[in-house]
């Protein structure tokens, strides 16, 4: 009855040590998908800045060259206004959504998929 006993003892020993080793896995890589959606905003927010920097340089350079204050930003302005239409247009194109999926899933989960190699 006592070999019985040693050996339920060992078994739930290894049953909780594999549980502590996934949650130890989950841990580690809710923290690296966190890690990346964090670098990602920052890097988002820093191509804004640097966005909004040269669209304001471009406007102040086109208002310069057509000598009228108010033309460069209207040029950028109908810039944006263009790009703001192929994107709306391109909003439900099946391969492009697809490539942009890959590309997100493929940044932010790219931890687990190397450790598993």
């Amino acid at each position: 009855m006592l070999r019985i006993g040693e050996i339920v003892q060992t078994v739930k020993g290894i049953v909780e040590t594999k549980i502590d080793m996934v949650k130890l896995d989950i841990q580690d890589q809710v923290a690296g998908v966190l890690t990346r959606m964090l670098f990602l905003i920052m890097m988002g927010g820093s191509l804004l800045l640097v966005l909004l920097f040269l669209s304001l340089s471009l406007a102040f350079f086109l208002s310069q060259y057509f000598e009228s204050p108010h033309m460069g930003f209207l040029i950028v302005g109908l810039l944006y206004l263009v790009i703001l239409l192929v994107l709306y247009l391109l909003r439900d194109h099946d391969p492009t959504d697809e490539k942009v999926q890959r590309g997100l899933k493929g940044f932010i989960f790219r931890a687990r998929i190397f450790k598993k190699r």
